[in-house]
């Protein structure tokens, strides 16, 4: 039998080695908390699980859905967009599809509503495991407008808040919120629709993004004004009905950086949802933008921010009232995940869960097998509002790095494979091989550049990308240590913002093969892709 004195030895251990992870906790972190392509966050929590989800627009699959711990630390566990029967984005421009989506939890059932613009408008899905599988759309026809939220109030009725244009506009882009009753054993609006508010001033533009809540025996209706650029902020009203009336908060708008000016790094700073903690803190995920010389191009981001209540105001980074790019992390325990490495050896028999394709796919165009994935040569292109052979991830930062090994090999003047920087399918860059040469394109606004063209027969060859800020340099080589240059330093004004961009998309770097309208059985093989910040 072990002695006391080895019994209090091994208790010593064992408590030093389970309070390893709370001292090596940071009491910081930074912000944003997912860069890159991930706006219009919505985020509940069930326990001590948070959960959160972000709008795609045409990117399949759709709505991503991170896992959390501690708000800091999120990991991508499934999509609830993810079978190409749920939703078809062919035909619609980049900045259509699935705009702002909500995710709420209730009764051992967790619900996304959204608004797929162009493809049958608002619906909701239904999963008992966030991670999937989720349900086909219950669609919602006499649901007008975009942005839906859904709560369920303390007697369990469920109630729909949605937007609309004013039908008689007092001023330019306004806005009408509305709550309505969500029967969801009929699946359908039902009763009576009652206007909530059409934002907090007499000029409020585009009233969006609402989310209501029920706080303290009170409503809150938090919304967002001002569109989502550099007059984006989130206001909140407040009613002791469910249908109103709403009174604007006297400190309206609660958050926005556009008083700092166009120079300030954050800015279009709104379109929040709160969450509480288990401990009974407030927190608040909302989307912004960084800027690199006034342009931003890494589209929007999820932030988050503390949030303490005076009476029923909402006080956001108390003392300071705007959003932080460090600050103390919330008082929950240190709970990060394994990362991916940052190489993809395309191990295993599919894609991970970070690459997607620009629209729905309508058949197979790829296979992932020996390690590598085999990209099908499709005839559709880029540039077309059809899915094309396409495979990206999201670009999470200013100056990174990507480079990939491609086989591949035609004897067809039609057929290209490669790398891609992709927008939209009229902002892009791609660096190709095809029968006899390596060629860099540049596709801004609708018009397409050959940059550069240099002879190339091997059938392998290793691309490789650099971004610095707004520079980008595109190389390629037998080998990554022989990589030369093609073409001059690019401008990345051509994934920016309102650079023929529409603000709510965003960019991702990948893959693509096609055989430019003409049936092709060819494929290019990928050995493997590096991304990482640079």
């Amino acid at each position: 039998m072990l002695k006391s004195k080895q019994i209090a030895l091994i208790m010593m251990v064992l408590m030093t080695w389970v309070s390893l992870p709370a001292q090596n906790a940071p009491t910081t972190f930074e912000n944003p908390i997912l860069p890159g392509y991930h706006p219009d966050p919505s985020i509940c929590r069930v326990g001590d699980d948070y959960y959160l989800v972000n709008s795609t627009f045409v990117w399949f699959p759709g709505l991503p859905i991170y896992h959390s711990k501690d708000l800091v630390n999120w990991e991508l566990i499934g999509h609830a967009i993810d079978r190409p029967d749920q939703m078809d984005f062919d035909g619609l421009p980049d900045m259509l599809g699935l705009f702002a989506p909500t995710i709420r939890y209730h009764e051992g059932t967790f619900y996304i509503i959204n608004t797929c613009v162009g493809c049958g408008m608002n619906f909701y899905l239904t999963a008992k495991n966030p991670a999937g599988p989720w349900s086909d759309p219950n669609w919602l026809p006499e649901a007008d407008g975009i942005d839906p939220s859904i709560m369920w109030d303390d007697d369990g009725t469920c109630y729909y808040t949605g937007v609309v244009g004013a039908e008689n506009p007092e001023w330019k882009d306004q806005g009408v919120i509305y709550n309505q009753v969500l029967d969801l054993q009929q699946k359908k609006l039902v009763g009576e629709r009652h206007n909530a508010t059409y934002g907090h001033a007499n000029n409020a533009s585009y009233s969006e993004g609402p989310h209501l809540y029920k706080i303290n025996g009170k409503y809150l209706l938090m919304i967002s004004e001002g569109g989502t650029g550099v007059y984006h902020a989130l206001t909140v009203h407040h009613s002791d009905s469910v249908f109103g009336p709403y009174t604007t908060d006297y400190i309206n708008p609660v958050l926005s950086h556009r008083q700092f000016g166009l120079d300030y790094p954050v800015h279009a700073i709104g379109h929040g949802d709160l969450v509480q903690t288990q401990n009974g803190d407030w927190w608040c995920v909302m989307l912004g933008k960084r800027r690199i010389n006034r342009l931003t191009t890494l589209a929007r981001e999820t932030f988050l921010a503390k949030v303490e209540f005076d009476d029923q105001t909402p006080v956001f980074n108390p003392g300071e009232g705007k959003v932080l790019m460090t600050q103390t992390r919330p008082d929950l325990p240190w709970t990060p995940f394994e990362k991916k490495p940052a190489k993809d050896e395309f191990n295993g028999d599919k894609l991970d869960l970070k690459w997607c394709t620009i629209r729905t796919p309508k058949k197979p165009f790829y296979q992932v097998n020996q390690g590598a994935l085999h990209l099908n040569l499709q005839q559709e292109v880029m540039d077309s509002l059809v899915h094309s052979a396409t495979v990206v991830q999201r670009i999470e930062h200013h100056n990174f790095e990507a480079s990939t090994k491609m086989s591949f090999k035609t004897s067809k003047n039609n057929e290209q494979a490669g790398l891609t920087i992709y927008r939209t399918n009229e902002n892009h860059f791609n660096l190709l091989k095809d029968k006899n040469s390596l060629v860099l394109i540049k596709a801004f606004k609708g018009e397409q550049t050959e940059i550069a063209r240099v002879p190339y027969k091997n059938k392998d060859v290793y691309f490789h990308v650099e971004g610095h800020g707004l520079d980008i340099q595109f190389s390629y080589g037998e080998s990554l240590d022989a990589l030369k240059p093609i073409g001059d330093k690019q401008n990345l004004i051509v994934i920016a913002d309102l650079q023929g961009n529409a603000m709510f998309n965003g960019p991702g770097i990948g893959m693509y093969a096609t055989s430019n309208g003409k049936d092709s059985k060819n494929q290019a093989v990928f050995d493997w892709f590096y991304y990482d910040e640079k």
